[in-house]
């Protein structure tokens, strides 16, 4: 057999091991996402069993939350030397334990003692889970991490609803305990499809000049901070629009419906997105729209609003994905795993200090200022992204295989 038969045959036969890296991956995102955002549906209960004030359901809130965020250095750090099945199985188990502990008569105590423990899983999955889709596929690993970062939408967008259907059926003790009984069942899937060991894939390759890699990672880390301080106070105000535009609960239900389904629609189109129109071009097109798109449903009667709303969630959120798939392209010295690590815990530090900031805004001035500030969010990063132009063009210059991202 001739070297170029080998290296075809090496090609075939790695196609389904990186179809399987992302498939384990993706599966083990989309639970995370599932287990944080399904909370939400319990709150409620919570609230009205333990007798807590809205201030200290947002404490509870934040147990989760502060957690997750806070620990995503710290925990690559920690578990950077395990294989990507051994990390993204902890981060499973640990979760799911959470949700166990939870599940369990033992009172407010026992409740934030597991929501502490599922958020130190989900510490885990965000970077281990990015690092393993980049390492993969190395350069090409943009549009990957776009399917990845859809996966959690799915996620998202599934448990709450089964959740929410499910309390008032079933006690909400023995749903969590199913929820870690699903985590137990995807445990399985991802130790039979995530690789044992780390792939040899090349990734980005370090550019020359190490100091302006690390100035372009930060603007990075700024831009998707504000990227979603900007949906998560959009999000904020949304019911209380939509209810000033004379419509009911169950308008406010859909009117979320349609933002998400736009949201996850756009987190696979823009990925893509990105490899065309390059970086910067495309988050100053999403950015654009988004400022547009707010201020317009803002004016608009409650119809065209909800019409509008597919294609508002569409821009609001894909713009994450192209952010995501640049950060192997400027993490400092290569470091994929701690460059994930800490700009995760910027945009979800962002998304828990925007929305008290918006509302701040709002309790001063009015919702409609509260929403146009976020309008205005999206209009600040436009000049940031422009600026981070000059770092991926040095990337390109030292890597011509990424010179289209630019």
């Amino acid at each position: 057999m001739t070297e170029a038969e080998l290296a075809v045959g090496c090609s075939v036969a790695a196609a389904p091991s990186k179809a399987r890296s992302l498939l384990s991956a993706c599966l083990a995102h989309a639970l995370h996402d599932g287990y944080t955002d399904g909370l939400y549906a319990f709150m409620p209960v919570w609230q009205a069993q333990f007798h807590l004030t809205y201030s200290g359901l947002a404490a509870i809130r934040a147990l989760y939350y502060g957690v997750m965020g806070g620990l995503q250095v710290p925990a690559d750090n920690a578990l950077h030397r395990l294989s990507p099945r051994a990390a993204l199985v902890s981060s499973i188990l640990i979760a799911a334990a959470g949700f166990v502990i939870m599940a369990l008569p033992l009172g407010l105590a026992g409740l934030c003692v597991g929501l502490v423990v599922a958020g130190i899983g989900s510490s885990i999955q965000h970077p281990r889970g990015s690092q393993l889709v980049t390492q993969t596929y190395g350069a090409a690993s943009r549009a990957p991490l776009g399917v990845y970062n859809f996966s959690g939408d799915l996620g998202k967008a599934a448990l709450p609803a089964v959740a929410a259907l499910l309390i008032p059926v079933i006690a909400w003790r023995p749903i969590l305990g199913m929820m870690a009984l699903l985590g137990v069942g995807v445990v399985v899937a991802v130790w039979w499809l995530a690789p044992s060991a780390s792939s040899s894939a090349p990734g980005p390759k370090a550019a020359a000049a190490p100091t302006r890699r690390l100035g372009g990672f930060g603007l990075l880390a700024v831009i998707g901070a504000l990227d979603t301080a900007t949906r998560m106070g959009y999000l904020l105000f949304l019911p209380f629009l939509i209810h000033g535009h004379g419509g009911s609960s169950a308008m406010v239900g859909l009117g979320l419906a349609l933002l998400f389904i736009g949201g996850a629609l756009g987190k696979a189109a823009c990925s893509w997105l990105g490899q065309y129109l390059g970086v910067v071009g495309s988050v100053v097109a999403t950015e654009i729209a988004t400022g547009v798109l707010i201020v317009f449903t803002l004016f608009t009667p409650l119809t065209p609003m909800l019409i509008v709303l597919p294609l508002l969630g569409v821009v609001l959120n894909g713009t994450s994905s192209v952010l995501y798939g640049t950060v192997p392209e400027l993490a400092p010295k290569g470091d994929t795993g701690r460059a994930f690590a800490i700009f995760y815990t910027s945009v979800i530090g962002s998304g828990g200090v925007a929305p008290i900031l918006y509302g701040i805004v709002a309790d001063h001035s009015g919702q409609t200022i509260g929403a146009l500030a976020a309008a205005l969010t999206a209009a600040l990063i436009v000049p940031l992204v422009l600026a981070l132009g000059p770092f991926l063009r040095t990337r390109a210059q030292t890597d011509p295989e990424t010179t289209r991202t630019t």
